[in-house]
């Protein structure tokens, strides 16, 4: 089933089962999806629609940080529900362990020897690691590794 179904699927259980939260998350996915496909006059297609979920999970945990500041109890615990939501669609994410062998085989790949070539890791690396793979915790793993 194409990510565009599920997404009309799981919105009208959630509909029907009085989920909220769950409601909520996925008509601010879909909401997104329907404004690049609006703004660009294209169809997007499943991978294209990851990389906007990854961006909405990329907001909902900044936005997290900031009701955490806030001492907001009530919308920290919406934040984890729709973080919850959010990662059900998305691919199942690499652990630091994984990133770092990749984060390797990348530096071997692209002769990089130090934090100048930083760039040049991160152009190679990002679309390796795309939507499973959070890009602060790939930035630090590469800036580990090139240190040591």
């Amino acid at each position: 089933m194409a990510l565009k179904d599920q997404l009309q699927a799981d919105l009208k259980t959630a509909m029907k089962n009085k989920e909220k939260i769950r409601k909520s998350t996925i008509t601010m996915i879909r909401a997104a999806v329907l404004q690049v496909e609006k703004d660009n006059m294209v169809e997007l297609g499943d991978e294209e629609i990851l990389v906007i979920i990854a961006k909405q999970l990329k907001q909902c945990r900044d936005s997290l940080v900031e009701f955490e500041k806030a001492q907001r109890d009530d919308l920290i615990q919406q934040a984890h529900e729709e973080i919850e939501v959010i990662v059900s669609y998305l691919p199942a994410q690499l652990t630091a362990d994984q990133i770092r062998v990749i984060v390797n085989e990348t530096i071997q790949e692209t002769g990089a020897v130090d934090a100048k070539d930083m760039g040049k890791i991160m152009g190679v690396l990002m679309p390796k690691v795309k939507g499973r793979a959070d890009g602060k915790l790939v930035n630090q793993v590469v800036r580990e590794s090139l240190i040591s």
